[in-house]
């Protein structure tokens, strides 16, 4: 009896559930399976994706021609060519390899790309002059650990940039507090900009700046052309609260310290 009981038992058991950071694996490359635009394969839309890339070219400063850059969990490239366009030797990271393929297809031959997880990086220590990691952290059980490796990497006087999702935008709090009331796992991770500043701040990181980012939705360009406007990016720096409750992302930038 206790036999049959157990031979039951088994035959009910559910294979073991696939870890956060997996299932987000998985994703990536069906994206990059399905689909050939670079907002696509990196699960964005086109114009959340352009908006994206407008907000990281107004906020960086030129770099030097010839700086070593790393692009931590490339995607298709978007931002690998942007930073190459600037006379920059660039390196993009992605653990997804029908991701890479795509991204070389479209690169010039002087990028190079390497399949490598952005918490487990082939790389020795301090050797770029700048790192930046976009859209990695949405699809991580923690933080941390990618921060520090990325961190890591940086030489001194070095720079870092890194976006996440804000998880005390109204919207996005709203969409979390839905997920556990109806008893869904969550399936993006947001983060606290606070968070993410104090993990850079205590891998070495000084100047650190936190800049919002309004991403409205796509059935809205009007409104998207407004969010991006100096009055409202004014708004943003000068408000209390209001970037934290209103805006979809964030970036934070980060200097290496020259004495580290």
């Amino acid at each position: 009896m206790n036999t049959r009981a157990n031979g039951s038992d088994r035959g009910q058991e559910r294979p073991p559930q696939a870890s956060f950071e997996d299932q987000w694996r998985k994703r990536f490359e069906a994206f990059a399976a399905q689909r050939d635009d670079d907002a696509g394969i990196a699960g964005w839309s086109a114009s959340g994706l352009d908006a994206r890339l407008r907000h990281f070219a107004s906020l960086r400063a030129p770099a030097r021609p010839g700086e070593r850059w790393l692009d931590a969990g490339c995607g298709a490239g978007t931002y690998s060519r942007l930073l190459l366009d600037d006379g920059l030797r660039v390196v993009g990271a992605d653990y997804s390899v029908p991701t890479l393929a795509k991204a070389r297809a479209r690169s010039p031959l002087e990028m190079s790309y390497v399949a490598a997880d952005a918490r487990r990086l082939p790389f020795r220590a301090r050797a770029f002059d700048g790192v930046i990691c976009f859209g990695v952290i949405q699809a991580l059980a923690s933080a941390g650990p990618a921060l520090r490796e990325l961190g890591a990497l940086v030489r001194p006087g070095g720079q870092i940039w890194v976006d996440a999702l804000n998880r005390y935008c109204v919207a996005n709090a709203f969409e979390i507090l839905r997920r556990k009331l109806s008893g869904r796992p969550r399936h993006l991770r947001y983060e606290s900009p606070a968070a993410i500043k104090a993990e850079l701040a205590s891998t070495g990181f000084a100047r650190i700046q936190l800049h919002w980012m309004p991403i409205i939705p796509a059935r809205w360009p009007a409104l998207q052309r407004l969010a991006e406007t100096r009055w409202v990016r004014w708004a943003l720096r000068r408000v209390p609260f209001l970037g934290l409750l209103a805006c979809h992302s964030f970036v934070v930038y980060g200097e290496r310290s020259v004495a580290d």
